[in-house]
């Protein structure tokens, strides 16, 4: 008899926190978590390519060095924050250094421009098309992390599920920041093969109008 009265609530407590979303809020946090370590994963892959890059560049254009160094350090400061994406301050922190990190990329992709070897060179082209899709990943991971921590936010500031994650201790989770929206949803342009437009030639003058009387 004890036995199954002790089923009978253990089999009622599993109703009651099912009923209260309390499975949907675990299944939404390792969604977010999920999310996270993909995001994490896109960064950590273009942070692997950069030494190359930067190797390769140097090859070409030794004299670029304070763009050569920007892209090193900027690089440098993301290695060094140990981000917790569960505190506001801490993810804002990981994103700053890593837009300044893309600032740095592109000021050095824009410089290869002057460097026509350079753009021929195959292993450089191997790297951009490398980092263009780097940085498409790092978009798409970005937009389905945002989206997940948004729908676990309206979740769990939902009734009933609210009460429950205030029994549990689930709070809302801070998000990137989208401040610079524009910027953030697209990743920098990497393409170098397309030529640039030739200057149209001037409009020819026209003739000098006729002295009065002639």
């Amino acid at each position: 008899m004890h036995l199954l009265s002790r089923s009978f609530l253990i089999v009622a407590l599993a109703a009651l926190l099912s009923g209260c979303g309390y499975n949907s809020i675990q299944q939404r946090d390792e969604a977010v978590k999920a999310g996270w370590s993909e995001v994490l994963n896109q960064y950590q892959r273009r942070a692997d390519l950069i030494p190359n890059l930067v190797k390769t560049v140097q090859g070409y254009a030794q004299q670029e060095r304070q763009v050569l160094t920007e892209v090193t350090n900027a690089r440098a400061r993301v290695g060094q924050i140990q981000v917790n994406a569960d505190d506001a301050e801490s993810l804002k922190n990981f994103q700053a250094a890593q837009g300044e990190l893309s600032s740095a990329l592109s000021r050095l992709l824009v410089v290869t421009e002057n460097y026509p070897n350079l753009k021929s060179d195959q292993s450089f082209r191997d790297l951009q098309a490398q980092l263009e899709g780097t940085e498409n990943r790092i978009t798409v991971a970005r937009g389905r992390y945002i989206e997940t921590v948004q729908g676990y936010n309206t979740f769990v500031r939902s009734f009933p599920q609210n009460l429950t994650a205030m029994v549990f201790g689930y709070k809302q989770k801070p998000n990137f920041t989208v401040e610079n929206e524009a910027q953030i949803s697209r990743p920098p342009a990497v393409d170098f093969g397309a030529p640039s437009a030739p200057a149209l030639p001037a409009p020819p003058a026209a003739p000098p109008s006729p002295a009065p009387g002639t």
